[in-house]
């Protein structure tokens, strides 16, 4: 397996990359895993990582496409050749941007590939602004198109992908695996609500929850808009923010304080994965403001699953697995996304509806156990078709 990426890091594609690690060990399969120099090793039984060299003057890697990983990138691709020509391997399964040399050495070696696909490419480099020359977003829809047609199979994150796949090539089409996992289960876990909410002075309050990465087009800066409105009706409530590097939270602590809410608003920055579940117990509404994109963010999976009733902007991301009679949905507006959280807040019928329709959702669609089928059935795919 082939990760361009710091495995692990808490962010959407390093967790969907232990997600496959952790299938993987579970079907007695071993891997090995050959990825950056930064990020914590994960213990999973048959699980080797295998490290490129670190590069001078790069310790970290922001999210999107970056100048940083080309060195990376091509000590990557070395790395994966030398395996190559040591090992013997049964399937070559690579992620991201590793699906373009990943495509070339299956051939070379008469190895079947499996192309991870979490994103589109070229749609990276527009929306993280990376360039403006149509000639390289060009060059990268080519790249990818080839992936696509001569990967053995294809693994698809979210439904906008699989119907991106189906319109390119039909014939060949992708399977379909959501990031469901439950990683408290891979990295290990202890409920500590309570002592997080003795902590952070939570009792007698309403959580109103944030997880994830504080980047633009997660929409925090809508969520800080938003709590305005949510405490003039509600005034114990308190939006809990997990997740961001220290600039990020002091950006956001900023603004918290120009909206006057910053004693409603509690950053914790980075916790470790095994924390999550921790801080989602505290919570009395689970929030996903984001404004942009079209991936199903990892942690819809798990909120569903919560018991927490959850409100989300009404935008693709989202909607490709939500729907109404499971969270509430809101327009991607501060006045429209607090009418959502005061609803959840203050109707208990509803509130109570949106969870049972929700848990009901994970279990039929999102389990582990589907989780595990669809994976077989790429593996089973990619070796049946050969290169």
């Amino acid at each position: 397996m082939v990760a361009p990426e710091p495995i692990f890091e808490p962010r959407g594609t390093p967790f969907s990359v232990v997600g496959r690690l952790k299938a993987l060990s579970d079907m007695g399969i071993g891997v090995d895993l050959v990825t950056y120099p930064m990020g914590e090793n994960v213990c999973l039984p048959g699980v080797r990582f295998i490290r490129i060299p670190a590069v001078p003057g790069i310790r970290k890697i922001k999210i999107g496409p970056s100048f940083q990983k080309i060195p990376l990138d091509f000590l990557l691709m070395i790395c994966t050749l030398r395996q190559l020509f040591l090992g013997s391997y049964d399937l070559i399964h690579t992620h991201e941007e590793a699906g373009f040399w990943g495509t070339l050495f299956s051939r070379w070696f008469g190895v079947p590939h499996i192309y991870d696909m979490h994103s589109s490419l070229p749609q990276q480099l527009r929306n993280f602004e990376f360039t403006q020359s149509g000639t390289v977003r060009r060059i990268f829809e080519s790249m990818e198109s080839w992936v696509l047609k001569y990967a053995s199979a294809v693994i698809t994150i979210c439904p906008d992908l699989e119907q991106h796949v189906a319109r390119l090539f039909p014939e060949r089409g992708s399977v379909l695996i959501e990031n469901v996992v439950d990683y408290g289960t891979v990295f290990g876990e202890q409920d500590r609500s309570a002592e997080i909410k003795n902590a952070l002075k939570l009792k007698g309050k309403k959580v109103a929850l944030y997880t994830g990465t504080l980047e633009p087009y997660q929409g925090l800066d809508l969520l800080i808009e938003s709590a305005v409105h949510v405490i003039r009706k509600n005034p114990n409530v308190v939006f809990l923010i997990v997740g961001g590097h220290r600039e990020q939270v002091g950006l956001y602590r900023r603004k918290a304080e120009q909206a006057g809410v910053n004693n409603h608003v509690i950053f914790t920055g980075q916790v470790k994965p095994q924390e999550i579940n921790s801080y989602i117990g505290c919570a009395d509404v689970l929030v996903t403001p984001r404004i942009s994109g079209t991936n199903t963010p990892l942690k819809i999976y798990a909120y569903l699953r919560s018991g927490v009733p959850i409100v989300a902007t009404r935008i693709l991301t989202h909607t490709q697995v939500l729907d109404a009679s499971v969270a509430c949905l809101a327009e991607a507006d501060p006045h429209a996304f607090a009418e959502g959280v005061n609803r959840v807040l203050d109707d208990s019928a509803y509130r109570n509806a949106l969870v049972k329709k929700a848990a009901a959702l994970a279990d039929a669609e999102y389990s582990y156990t589907v989780y595990l089928s669809r994976f077989r059935h790429a593996m089973n795919m990619a070796l049946e078709r050969g290169i």
